[in-house]
């Protein structure tokens, strides 16, 4: 029998995603890590944390608009390591969406993603969660409070996302603990979605006037799993210092 902690990561192949799950492995987690196409770098991060603990990951494959696939994602978990302890819910579209051009797709993947999943994995995994006296912490956005510009589908479905993260806090009190980590600027999109002259708008709108990276979200992310056990229903911005002036 697994003792250690057992935790589903989804989007962790690369990332913010992947630096959740090798923070969560170094603090003695064994770590399902959720990919939906980027299968080189998940078995990349596998092996890497196979090489320091053996036995210590599962790969999963799926595309969380499935929703009807999602529980037997944390089936797998449970039946690879005989619990589980925790769910980061951290993947996410992120596009724009022009009002006057906003289709039936958009408004599926990116409110699918970013706020459908989290409900339907949430509830997979509660009954195994509640077991285990564990947590679930969702990866949210300052965007939830104060929208961007041009983003209005996406930034709908992570208000979303932060009023369902306070809402399973008190459907899955007193077992499970729930919060949430909203990141600022912290890796930019690889598709040129901010330019640099954007970019830099953003950070001298922080009070620390620099980027985060995606290590502070996986510490942020440690903390609320591991280290927080009288914490729930909090959402923790890291996003230096952005969302207390803009």
């Amino acid at each position: 029998m697994h003792h250690e902690k057992v935790v589903l990561v989804t989007g962790a192949a690369r990332r913010v995603g992947a630096s959740i799950a090798r923070t969560l492995h170094a603090a003695g987690c064994s770590v399902a890590i959720h990919h939906r196409g980027s299968l080189a770098d998940a078995e990349n991060l596998a092996c890497e944390l196979e090489a320091l603990r053996a036995g210590s990951t599962l790969l999963l494959q799926a595309d969380l608009l499935d929703a009807a696939a999602l529980p037997a994602l944390v089936a797998r978990v449970v039946a690879r390591f005989g619990r589980l302890d925790g769910l980061v819910n951290n993947a996410s579209s992120f596009f724009p969406t022009a009002i006057g051009e906003i289709g039936e797709a958009a408004w599926a993947d990116l409110t699918g993603t970013n706020l459908k999943a989290p409900l339907f994995l949430s509830q997979a995994a509660a009954p195994h969660l509640r077991a285990a006296g564990g947590a679930i912490v969702n990866i949210v956005d300052v965007h939830a409070e104060r929208p961007l510009a041009g983003y209005p589908v996406y930034s709908a479905a992570k208000a979303g996302l932060q009023g369902l993260t306070r809402a399973l806090a008190i459907e899955l009190a007193p077992q499970v603990r729930v919060n949430g980590v909203a990141p600022g600027a912290i890796e930019w999109p690889e598709d040129g979605q901010f330019p640099p002259g954007e970019r830099e708008a953003i950070v001298r709108h922080t009070l620390l006037k620099r980027t985060g990276s995606p290590q502070d979200i996986a510490g942020a992310v440690r903390f609320l799993l591991l280290e927080a056990p009288y914490v729930t229903g909090q959402i923790l911005a890291v996003d230096g210092g952005r969302s207390a002036h803009l």
